[in-house]
């Protein structure tokens, strides 16, 4: 059986975080009663003239940036010419060319699985304007929701020829650029919501082929799974049409998550179908040399950069490193604990336990920025400032890791300072009252006591935890262990 080599292109669109839409000023948000915010503008009425949102050009300027990215210092619109339903003007503003885009020939870093990093070709960013929605009425018909229409819409298209040949590095791909458009603060990523979607291109050939195999589309994927498992199926279900004798066709085709299988929606149209041409409505954007190193030196710390300087700097673990990268608040909250005089490791260790298991318990969130994201949600009460003085107390040796549990139980739920409600549960480490506690534990447990002297070593745990629990959990255990320990031994 011939080996053969997958190719996956990468085509995704992301709504950029304007108040706006692209040409108009209809209002941009999710969901809502259909075809309430549009207007003449957006619906392509005779005699109505585009005027573009600045606000996300800026957006798709940023993010080609962090895609390492060259710039098009000038850059025009083009119209796009198809005819379907969810298109009111019979075309769709967009940008079209090699070095037209506003952002073109980048790429991006994702973990190679292999504790390295790949680099993904990005072959352009550019910005067009969405579609409306299509939607089945309980009725048995057909609607369509113009809501969407005209609303920000910037696309990252992969390079050509492919740099990705694995299901699994599509996936890597998707989260790593989503978490970089997070970071960015120019799309919510919420696939689910259709805010950020994904179209794989996929082909296969025999290995050390020249020529790639014909690629079909996958259209509008929603989820991180959706993306592996799409790749997956057509690699296969290709491969099965050229074991078969047959050829690929190329094709737009359809997601089913429900049996995780792919259909045909239409033949996949070529760039010369839609009769690109430059938007006559339009005047050309020219971009200053300052302005494009303005908002370079705004970028933000961009995530990979900030997951190296965790491990580097701070000395945490690739897996304790990714889990607070993952979350951009997580992140921030984690960098004010350090700014406050935290250590990096007892910060993260607290973060990633008890703090997370109490968040999930009680569906809050971690700061206020978070609650943006999702406004029916609180704010904890146990801010940078908390975290970092109960980890203090266990540094110091002031009360211990099982008091500070307790701590934490009370500072979440009331907001107390740590310091307070440790005044009374300070860490015992006089050694004359720790011997006296560990003597009453050993006469009234001889037969444990005889087994250790017996060689049975590991008894003495039970020993050390009877002694915490005589010391009602205040005694300092490492004290304990040695004391007990020395005691035995003597």
């Amino acid at each position: 059986m011939t080996n053969y080599l997958p190719s996956v292109g990468m085509e995704v669109h992301a709504e950029l975080l304007t108040r706006s839409k692209m040409f108009c000023r209809c209002a941009v948000a999710f969901g809502g009663e259909p075809n309430t915010r549009i207007c003449p503008v957006c619906m392509g009425l005779p005699g109505a003239l585009p005027v573009p949102n600045r606000r996300a050009i800026e957006m798709v300027i940023r993010t080609a940036l962090a895609l390492n990215c060259k710039i098009a210092y000038n850059s025009v619109f083009h119209r796009k010419n198809y005819f379907y339903p969810d298109l009111p003007k019979g075309f769709q503003v967009s940008q079209y060319g090699e070095t037209n885009p506003i952002g073109y020939h980048g790429f991006i870093e994702i973990p190679d699985g292999k504790g390295g990093l790949k680099q993904i070709s990005i072959r352009r960013v550019h910005l067009e304007e969405d579609t409306g929605k299509l939607m089945h009425l309980p009725s048995g018909g057909s609607g369509i929701d113009y809501n969407r229409a005209g609303v920000p819409l910037m696309e990252v298209v992969s390079g050509f020829p492919p740099d990705i040949h694995h299901s699994d590095e599509a996936k890597e791909y998707l989260v790593q650029l989503r978490l970089l458009l997070l970071y960015l603060g120019v799309c919510d990523g919420k696939l689910e919501q259709g805010s950020m979607r994904c179209e794989p291109n996929i082909s296969v050939a025999p290995e050390g082929s020249e020529k790639l195999g014909t690629k079909t589309e996958l259209k509008n994927l929603n989820s991180f799974r959706s993306v592996q498992l799409g790749v997956q199926f057509e690699v296969r279900r290709q491969i099965a049409v050229y074991e078969g004798g047959g050829t690929v066709a190329q094709e737009t085709r359809g997601w089913n998550d429900g049996n995780e299988t792919s259909y045909l929606m239409r033949t996949k149209e070529s760039e010369q179908d839609y009769r690109y041409f430059p938007c006559p409505d339009l005047a050309p954007m020219a971009f200053s040399e300052e302005e494009i190193e303005r908002m370079r030196s705004e970028l933000p710390e961009l995530p990979m950069a900030k997951l190296h300087r965790y491990q580097s700097e701070l000395q945490l673990n690739d897996k304790d490193a990714r889990r607070l990268v993952e979350d951009r608040h997580w992140a921030a909250y984690f960098e004010e604990c350090i700014q406050h005089g935290g250590d990096p490791k007892q910060v993260c260790n607290w973060m990633i336990s008890e703090f997370a298991k109490s968040l999930n318990e009680t569906g809050q969130v971690i700061s206020d920025h978070a609650k943006d994201d999702d406004p029916e949600r609180d704010v904890t009460k146990v801010s940078p400032v908390h975290l970092v003085e109960l980890t203090q107390l266990v540094t110091s040796g002031k009360i211990s890791s099982r008091t500070a549990k307790d701590i934490f139980a009370e500072v979440f739920q009331s907001g107390a300072m740590p310091s307070r409600l440790a005044e009374n549960s300070q860490q015992i480490s006089d050694g004359d009252q720790i011997v006296g506690w560990v003597r009453q534990v050993m006469d009234a447990n001889g037969d444990a006591v005889a087994k250790y002297r017996g060689g049975q070593q590991n008894v003495i745990g039970f020993l050390v935890g009877q002694v915490m629990k005589s010391s009602q959990g205040r005694a300092n255990p490492q004290l304990v262990q040695e004391i007990m320990k020395k005691e035995l031994e003597g």
